[in-house]
This record gives C-alpha cells, structure tokens and sequence, in this order.
C-alpha cells in the first residue's frame, strides 16, 4: 500500500474535487433561505417603512392644536392598520389611529390613547398632554431608503436577514448553491439504531455523522445509504449515487483485509488506495467515477470524522460560500505522546485557557470524540509535547 503526508493527499482531494465543487449561484425563496450563503449583494427595492404612519394606537393630530392642554377635538374618522384613510386632516380636528396605520397629511404627531379621554359625545377626544411635532410619528424610510444597501455578498443568512428581506418585499434571493453530496457507508455487521443486535453487529453511525457533517457545512445530502459487504449492491448504490452528487463519500471498506467491497470496486476503475502519514484515519482512497469524485474514509467512526474534517470540510465551505476554519495555538495542559512518522490528530477540549486530552489515540473512541471540541494537531515529526507548550487545535 503506498504511502502519502497529509498535505500530499489533501493536494490530490484538493485537485479532484475542486473543479467538481466549482461555486454556483441560484435563486431560493425567501421562506428556503435560512443558512444560505448570500451570492450577491442586495439593494433595498423601497423605502422602508414606504408610508408615514403611527407608532402608537392613539389619535393623530397637527402637533399645533395640542400645544396648550386639555383640548377637547373633534374626531372625524378611525384609520385602522391596513386601510388607506383620509388624505388629509381636516384642520382643529383628530384621526383615530391604530399602530402602523398611515398618517393624513397635515397631521404631524400622534397623541397616545392612555394621554386621552373621551370628549363630550362620541365623535370627540380630549387631550391631556401635549405633543410635539414627530412625535410617535414613523417617517418614511426611517429604516432604510430605496437603493441603500441592505447586506453584502458572504454573509450567511439567519432569520434577522430574512425578515428584512420579507419586510422590502423579496420573495427571492440569489445564494450560493450548497454543494451536493452522496453518503455511502458499507459493512454487513452494520445495523439501523433501533433494531436487535445479533451477535457481530454494531449499530451503524457513520452515515449520520457523515451527513451531519456535510449540513452543518451547507452541504446538502441527496442520498444517505449503506451497502453489505456485497460488490453488486455496492455498485448499485455507487450508480445512484453518482447520478445526484457532485461528490460521493463512503466510509469503511478501503484496508488491505477481506471483503474490502469499496477498494475492491473502485480499483479497477482507476481509483487510488493507499496509507496517509496520519492517526486517526491512514487508509484512505480517491476515484473519479463517470466524472464524479469519490472520496473514501476508513469505517473506524474516529477515522471517518477526522478523515471528513481534515480532506472534505474545507473544500465543501469554500464552494458553500463559508469562511474556513481556522486553527488556533493554546497551551497544552498535559504531557502528550504521538507516534514517529504521523501526524498526529488526538482529541482535545479547550478548559481554563487552555486544551486537555479528552482521550488515547483509539480510532473507535466515538463517545470521547463527542465530549471533545478540538482537534489536537500534533506534526509527524512530533514524538512528545510537555504540558505548558503551545499546540495547534481545530475546531469541531
């Protein structure tokens, strides 16, 4: 099996899936937008709010008639949210009106229901407490003007974002299109959760970590499956899966033991298999088939992770639109040992200033790899690290 350094290796993936994650923009509703990475920069279509109108449920009034108080003024009409209402005010006089329904010309502040009281007969209000001019009054484009920029290309949209494109009348935005990926996982021992193991099972949760991780880096999952170790099956779903994806990941099945179905396909059709200088994850295999990148991890579930995390995130952010990750030194808070020759990515949580092992080297250590949040980048040429030193760390 040949040998590759990790940069060596993450060189090739780099080369092969680039050209296949190559940026695309389209257009998604507004209401499908949430996560989405922005692909252009937006301008706002219209003032906003486009109307002047009240802050408050109360009367709208010229600001002038109120000014010594109480003043009992006739009111001429209710302006309800929704509705147009008069286009003027008539003058000595005041509009009922509720909260964001539009102001008549002429009137110039809104006088608060709690600051009135009813006027002799039903048509009459009487004010005790002056207002003046603008006062809970929302003026057009108070918010934004038409034409003003409302968010630049790369920002990654949250609801805030959409309801401000909502409230300018969007009903469309143009995003960057999240790349697609196909999860294949293999192994006749793997079980669905929620079923009886049977002797030699385990229960498979490759494919769940897989896909997730491809999600929460704006990837999209068009087909999550898992074959038996079966070359016929396998090939059926490598068919479909080529089909949806712009990439395939599959996990397991890529070592130099029996019934390695993933090598044993992909080989002959020009795949590359061969060992990676690193712990966690050194089987490690490349094909393109029918012009569709397939990356391969080893089925260790540590392995598969850091295999997803050090090869596949960084190019699926980048072709998302998302900022990549970036690596921070912290002090190590204990002593740390790693074998010659590979580097080195052990499980670490960051705790008072600093990072702690969260557990050994083990590839099948799937819980410990859950309580941790780094990963503790030793180099291959690093055999031992002294608590107080300074150590790379990735986030999860």
């Amino acid at each position: 099996m040949t040998r590759r350094s990790v940069e060596d290796h993450a060189r090739e993936v780099a080369a092969l899936l680039e050209p296949a994650l190559t940026p695309r923009t389209e257009a998604v509703a507004v209401t499908a937008a949430l996560g989405r990475v922005l692909a252009a920069d937006v301008w706002s279509p219209l003032d906003l709010p486009p109307f002047r109108n009240s802050q408050m449920d109360g009367f709208a009034v010229a600001a002038e008639t109120v000014r010594t108080v109480p003043v009992t003024l006739p009111v001429s009409t209710t302006v309800a949210a929704g509705s147009a209402g008069p286009d003027r005010l008539e003058p000595g006089t005041a509009v009922r009106i509720m909260t964001g329904a539009p102001l008549p010309d002429g009137a110039d502040a809104v006088v608060p229901v709690e600051d009135t009281s009813p006027g002799d007969g039903a048509d009459a209000v009487t004010v005790h407490r002056g207002r003046v001019s603008g006062e809970f009054v929302r003026d057009r484009g108070d918010d934004v003007h038409a034409g003003d920029l409302l968010l630049a290309a790369g920002a990654r949209l949250t609801a805030r974002h959409l309801s401000m494109f909502a409230a300018v009348g969007m009903s469309e935005l143009p995003v960057r299109r999240r790349p697609r990926v196909a999860v294949l996982t293999t192994g006749t021992e793997l079980v669905a959760a929620g079923n009886p193991l049977r002797p030699g099972q385990i229960y498979e949760s490759n494919g769940i970590a897989l896909a997730a991780s491809c999600e929460s880096n704006s990837a999209e999952v068009v087909l999550l499956d898992r074959s038996p170790d079966d070359s016929d099956r396998f090939r059926e779903l490598l068919r479909r899966a080529t089909a949806a994806a712009d990439v395939v990941l599959t996990s397991g099945g890529v070592s130099m033991g029996d019934f390695e179905v993933v090598r044993e396909v992909l080989t002959p059709l020009g795949g590359w298999f061969g060992h990676v200088g690193m712990q966690p994850g050194g089987p490690q295999g490349l094909t393109v088939v029918d012009g569709v990148p397939v990356l391969s991890f080893p089925g260790n579930p540590v392995s598969t992770l850091v295999s997803f995390e050090v090869f596949a995130r960084p190019l699926l952010r980048r072709a998302a639109g998302l900022a990549p990750v970036a690596a921070d030194s912290v002090t190590l808070l204990g002593p740390l040992t790693s074998p010659a020759g590979r580097r080195q990515f052990l499980r670490g949580r960051l705790v008072d200033g600093g990072v702690r092992l969260e557990s050994g080297p083990g590839s099948h250590l799937i819980a410990a790899l859950a309580r941790a949040d780094v990963l503790i980048d030793v180099p291959e040429d690093v055999t031992t690290m002294e608590a107080g030193e300074n150590v790379q760390v990735w986030p999860l």
